[in-house]
C-alpha cells in the first residue's frame, strides 16, 4: 500500500523559504506569482491491506516525527 504525507506551515507561521522562492520565481520573470509556501512530502510503502491501519499509523508518525503539530498541518492520502 502506498501513502503520501504533506506537510506544510500553518497559516500565519512565517515562511522564508517560500519568500526566497517567490523572489526567485520574480527575478526569473514567471508572471502572476502572488505569493508561495513551500512545504514538505513523503511518499511512504505500508505492508498491509488495511487502509485504516495505515491511516492511523502514518497520523501516529506525522504527530510524533513527520511535522511540528504546533506550527505545521499534515494531509494523509493512502492509495491500494
Amino acid at each position: 500500500m502506498k501513502a503520501r504525507v504533506t506537510v506544510t506551515l500553518k497559516t500565519g507561521i512565517l515562511d522564508p523559504q517560500g519568500k526566497a522562492i517567490e523572489g526567485a520565481l520574480k527575478s526569473l520573470g514567471v508572471d502572476g506569482v502572488a505569493s508561495v509556501r513551500q512545504g514538505k512530502v513523503f511518499d511512504i510503502e505500508i505492508a498491509g491491506a488495511d487502509k485504516s491501519r495505515a491511516e492511523a499509523a502514518l497520523k501516529d508518525a506525522a504527530e510524533k516525527l513527520l511535522a511540528n503539530p504546533v506550527i505545521e498541518n499534515y494531509r494523509i492520502e493512502v492509495t491500494g
